[in-house]
């Protein structure tokens, strides 16, 4: 004799994903690529405005620095893929009671990583590195994307939960 308890019980059927929830996960992962691409670019020895000097001496370029700045390319990618569990009909690896709490938590953090971000961008020892205005110009535009994305990820988490909110009911 089966006895379900509430870690086999079946999760109970939520409305699929509006269409505007699916978008915003998906504008989520694209406004993560022109930043990695830039980094990739940087690791590769593309000028993107800084100068030689400044490559080896403050992001170690040739060197350690390449697969730090890969590396975090790859994990910011792989972190703005996370909304798409959000929208998944077919696969949930996490029951609703973890993932939106999670979810809340993720968003919390972009908001807070943004206003830093913003902070940085502005301040003088930001802005002393790059090589002219032109390379501030294409380095903010690579970079502009990302501020979309606490926006987005507040309004997919919402969504999220407010779908699924029989399963944080006792």
């Amino acid at each position: 004799m089966d006895v379900m308890t509430t870690t086999t019980a079946p999760l109970p059927a939520s409305a699929p994903a509006p269409v505007w929830a699916r978008r915003a996960a998906h504008a989520i992962a694209w406004c993560a690529v022109p930043s990695g691409l830039w980094r990739i670019a940087m690791a590769s020895g593309v000028h993107v405005g800084y100068s030689d000097q400044v490559l080896r001496d403050v992001f170690d370029i040739p060197g350690w620095g390449i697969a730090y700045v890969v590396g975090l390319s790859v994990l910011t990618e792989l972190a703005a893929l996370f909304p798409l569990l959000l929208v998944s009909d077919r696969w949930r690896p996490l029951h609703p009671r973890v993932l939106a709490p999670l979810a809340w938590t993720a968003s919390g953090v972009l908001v807070l990583v943004a206003l830093w971000q913003l902070v940085v961008a502005f301040t003088a020892e930001s802005q002393t590195y790059m090589s002219s205005g032109t390379a501030q110009t294409v380095w903010a535009f690579a970079f502009a994307p990302l501020f979309a994305i606490p926006a987005l990820m507040t309004a997919v988490t919402w969504s999220y939960a407010k779908r699924h909110q029989a399963a944080f009911r006792p």
